[in-house]
C-alpha cells in the first residue's frame, strides 16, 4: 500500500501489531488521538468514565474494522478506580501479550475563582488531572516491564502549565497541568531503564463541543483569544493527530521527558 507509515515509507510510523491505550477518549480530544492510531495501524483501547461513548465511536470503530484492518475497543473505568483501572489495564496486555503506548488524555476543567475555590473541588481536580494520569501511567508501565519491550507514554498536558490564561480563571486547572508536565519528566527518568519513553503534549485552546458552549456563556472570548497567539486562530482536535502517533512511534525514539507546545505560538509572546 503506497501510504506513509507501511514498511516502505516512513516506516517509523507504522503502529501495525502495537497495542494502544487512551484514556479519556469516549470522545473529544482523546477519541482523535484513538483515531490517528488507528490509522497507523495500532490496536487501540479507549477508557473512559462514561457509561456509553459517544456516537462517533461506533462510526470509528466501524471504519477500524472495515477500512483500517484494525479495532477499536471501549473499557469503561474512572481514573480514580485504582484497583479496577489495573486490572482492566493488565488483562488488555495478558490477552495481547504485550503493551506498547499510552496516551493519558483524561481530565477536566473547572472555571472558578481562587477566593471562592473549595477544598473538596480543588481535590477533585487534582485527584484526576494528576493522580489519576499518573495511576493511569503506572498501570500501563507495569504491563511495559512485565513484557519487556518498552514503550511510550503521552500525557496531555496544557499552555496552561506554562501561562497564567488572560481571562480565563483556572487556578487549580492549570496548576494541574504544571503537574503533569513534571510528572512526565520525573516518570521519564525512573523508566528509562526499561526504555519507556514518557512526553507530554501541551495545546493551545482547542475549539470542541465543550468549548463551544463556553463561547455562548462568554461570547466575547470567541475573538479574544485568536488575538492572543501568532496564528491569530484557534485549534481544532485534528491538529494535534499527528503529534499522538508521532510520539507513540518510533519517529521519537529519542525523545523522552520533553514537552511539545503546540499552542500557536501563544506562551511565546
Amino acid at each position: 500500500m503506497p501510504f506513509l507509515g507501511t514498511s516502505k515509507r516512513l516506516s517509523e510510523f507504522n503502529l501495525s501489531n502495537k497495542i494502544v491505550l487512551v484514556s479519556g477518549a469516549a470522545r473529544g480530544l482523546g477519541l482523535t488521538q484513538a483515531e490517528a492510531l488507528l490509522e497507523a495501524g495500532a490496536t487501540v483501547y479507549a477508557l473512559d468514565r462514561l457509561p456509553e461513548p459517544s456516537p462517533d465511536f461506533h462510526r470509528i470503530a466501524e471504519r477500524a474494522r472495515k477500512e483500517l484492518d484494525t479495532s477499536l475497543h471501549y473499557r469503561q473505568i474512572d481514573v480514580r478506580d485504582v484497583k479496577n483501572l489495573n486490572k482492566i489495564v493488565e488483562e488488555i496486555g495478558d490477552k495481547h501479550g504485550r503493551m506498547d503506548g499510552l496516551i493519558a488524555a483524561a481530565g477536566i476543567q473547572q472555571e472558578t475563582p481562587a477566593l471562592e475555590y473549595t477544598a473538596e473541588d480543588a481535590n477533585r481536580m487534582f485527584e484526576i488531572n494528576i493522580t489519576g494520569v499518573f495511576m493511569t501511567s503506572q498501570a500501563v508501565a507495569k504491563q511495559m516491564i512485565k513484557f519487556g519491550s518498552g514503550g511510550s507514554i503521552v500525557l496531555i498536558a496544557s499552555m496552561s502549565a506554562t501561562v497564567a490564561n488572560r481571562g480565563l480563571i483556572c487556578p487549580a486547572y492549570n496548576a494541574s497541568k504544571a503537574g503533569v508536565v513534571q510528572l512526565a519528566r520525573n516518570l521519564a527518568s525512573e523508566w528509562g531503564e526499561y526504555n519507556i519513553r514518557v512526553n507530554t503534549i501541551s495545546p493551545g485552546y482547542i475549539v470542541t463541543a465543550m468549548v463551544e458552549e463556553l463561547f455562548k456563556q462568554f461570547p466575547e472570548r470567541r475573538t479574544d483569544w485568536p488575538t492572543q497567539n501568532m496564528l491569530g486562530r484557534l485549534s481544532a482536535p485534528s491538529e494535534y493527530r499527528g503529534a499522538g502517533v508521532f510520539l507513540i512511534s518510533d519517529a521519537s525514539s529519542f525523545m523522552t521527558a520533553a514537552d511539545l507546545r503546540m499552542d500557536g505560538g501563544h506562551s511565546a509572546w
